[in-house]
């Protein structure tokens, strides 16, 4: 019996709009998938021969790397930060824009040239992807690694400068902090494991296919 293609799905912020493009295929999931009160992990859909799980937008490149699930939806700082060679990105989704940037203490910035940055702390999601940037312009980091909250590490005095993703800019402002350099921008991105690429790939260019005509 030939496996099921598995499709791994974020929780959090674009689900709602990962449902609108979704449920536009012939490959539509379960609407439990979409109800945040659910416990469930796993669903079917309208293709007996598809079914998909709802995992933690920061993991879904891993279950894609490691075959658990064989297309996801991730991204792309995520996606980059992980850089998994069996992960391949091919189509993006124009859904979940936002930026990883660099930002700092407003009263900070005001004595502080940040192209004078030497050595430093900083306190992110994301200690690849930060360390790679700046490593790029010279200046070494010592990286502490936090899953949220990050606006606090300044206040707190655990470090002095924060790397996040940002949208409007508000939380920044609100915590006094501002954007000092844009890492990269992001958006969310159809991932899909190289090997079940080359194995299955007739049913998964048919579903690539499907979802660009879509978000085209």
């Amino acid at each position: 019996m030939t496996r099921k293609i598995i499709i791994a799905v974020p929780r959090g912020r674009i689900i709602k709009a990962c449902k609108k493009i979704l449920n536009k295929t012939t490959f539509a999931p379960d609407p439990l998938l979409f109800d945040e009160k659910t416990r469930k992990l796993t669903f079917k859909s309208k293709n007996p021969n598809i079914n998909y799980i709802k995992v933690r937008a920061f993991d879904v490149c891993t279950f894609v790397a490691f075959g658990a699930a064989h297309i996801g939806i991730a991204g792309d700082d995520i996606v980059q930060e992980y850089d998994y060679s069996e992960v391949y990105a091919p189509l993006n989704l124009n859904i979940g824009h936002c930026r990883l940037s660099i930002a700092a203490p407003i009263n900070l910035l005001k004595n502080e040239d940040p192209s004078s940055w030497s050595n430093i702390r900083v306190a992110t999601k994301y200690p690849n992807l930060t360390k790679r940037f700046f490593a790029d312009k010279g200046v070494q980091v010592d990286p502490i690694k936090l899953n949220g909250s990050m606006e606090l590490a300044p206040s707190l005095s655990m470090c002095r400068r924060i790397v996040d993703l940002v949208s409007t800019g508000k939380t920044l402002k609100e915590n006094g902090l501002k954007e000092v350099e844009t890492i990269i921008e992001v958006q969310s991105k159809l991932i899909i494991n190289r090997t079940a690429y080359k194995t299955k790939i007739k049913i998964i260019e048919s579903l690539i296919n499907e979802i660009s005509k879509i978000v085209s």
